[in-house]
C-alpha cells in the first residue's frame, strides 16, 4: 500500500482494512509526488515474482488479478483494458472525448498500439516492472504512457488483457492543469534520453552474490539485465555511489547504460 502523501484517512483506514492481513506492506510518502513516484516505489519493494499494481478505489474488478496472473507466464507486461466495441465510455461525455483524445497523443508519442494505456491495473513480471521502474522519470499521470515506450524500447511483450470495470467519481485528474502536464510529457518522451549507472559483471554473475552485494548498500529495487556478453546491475540514477562499492565487491566496472544497451536482455529482480 502506497499512500502518496495524502493528508486524509487514507492510511488509517487501509491499516483497519488490511492490517491484520500475512505480508502487507504501509509506506507513506512525505510529501505527493504523483503516481509515477508512488507505482515505482511500489514496485521497487513488492517481492513477489508476479506484481499487480492497482489503483485504491478497485475500479477494476479484482477477480481479473488472477487471469493476470495467468497471462504473466507468457508475458513480461499484462495490463488492463477496458476497451469495448472500440473506445472506453466514461460517465461523463467530457472524460470520454478527453481519454480519445489522449490515447490517440499516447499511442503518436510512445509507438504503443493500446487503446488503454490509463487503466489503473497492470500487472507485470517482477524483473522487467525493476528495469521499467529504475528508467522511468515521469512522476504525473503520463507515467502509464511512459511505461509502454519504455517497454517498447526494451522490446518487452506486452498483452492487454479485457477487464471490467466501474467508473467511479472523485478521479484526482484534473482537466486543465494536469491535462496539459500529461500533453507536455508525451511530447518530450521520443526526446528524453534515459541513461542509469550500471555496474557490469560477468555474464554469469551469481543472483545470490548481487542480492548480498546490494543489501550492504541499502539500495532498493535493482534488477540484473543479462546479454550474450555480458551482465549489468541496473541502479537507480542516483546509486552510482551505491554502485561504487558493489562494483568493488563483485569486480565490476562502474558507468552508465542507455536503452539499447539494455534491450533485448532478459531482467532478474534483486
Amino acid at each position: 500500500m502506497i499512500d502518496d502523501g495524502s493528508i486524509d484517512e487514507t492510511m488509517r483506514i487501509a491499516r483497519e482494512l488490511y492490517g491484520a492481513l500475512p505480508h502487507t506492506q504501509f509506506i507513506q510518502q512525505p510529501v505527493n509526488r504523483g503516481k509515477g513516484a508512488a507505482v515505482r516505489l511500489g514496485i521497487a519493494v513488492a517481492q513477489g515474482q508476479c506484481l499487480i499494481a492497482a489503483d485504491a478505489d478497485m475500479s477494476v474488478n479484482p477477480r481479473h488479478f488472477v487471469d493476470i496472473v495467468v497471462a504473466l507466464s507468457g508475458s513480461e507486461l499484462v495490463p488492463g483494458s477496458r476497451v469495448d466495441h472500440g473506445h472506453i465510455e466514461y460517465d461523463s461525455a467530457l472524460r470520454t472525448w478527453a481519454a480519445k483524445t489522449f490515447n490517440r497523443l499516447a499511442r503518436h508519442y510512445s509507438g504503443t498500439t493500446l487503446r488503454d494505456t490509463q487503466c489503473g491495473c497492470k500487472g507485470f513480471q517482477r524483473g522487467p516492472a525493476r528495469v521499467l521502474g529504475l528508467l522511468g522519470l515521469i512522476d504525473g499521470f503520463a507515467f502509464d504512457a511512459e511505461i509502454f515506450y519504455l517497454a517498447k524500447q526494451l522490446g518487452l511483450l506486452v498483452t492487454p488483457l479485457s477487464v471490467t470495470w466501474d467508473d467511479i467519481s472523485g478521479s484526482s485528474v484534473r482537466m486543465g492543469r494536469d491535462t496539459l502536464a500529461m500533453v507536455r510529457d508525451l511530447r518530450a518522451l521520443p526526446r528524453t534520453r534515459y541513461v542509469n549507472p550500471v555496474v557490469e559483471l560477468k555474464r554469469d554473475v551469481s543472483l545470490s552474490d548481487v542480492i548480498a552485494a546490494a543489501r550492504s548498500t541499502r539500495v532498493l529495487g535493482l534488477v540484473v539485465a543479462r546479454g550474450t556478453t555480458n551482465s549489468l546491475l541496473v541502479l537507480p540514477r542516483d546509486g552510482s555511489l551505491a554502485g561504487l562499492g558493489i562494483a568493488e565487491v563483485l569486480n565490476g566496472t562502474l558507468r552508465t547504460a542507455g536503452l539499447d544497451e539494455l534491450r533485448g536482455r532478459t531482467y532478474d529482480a534483486v
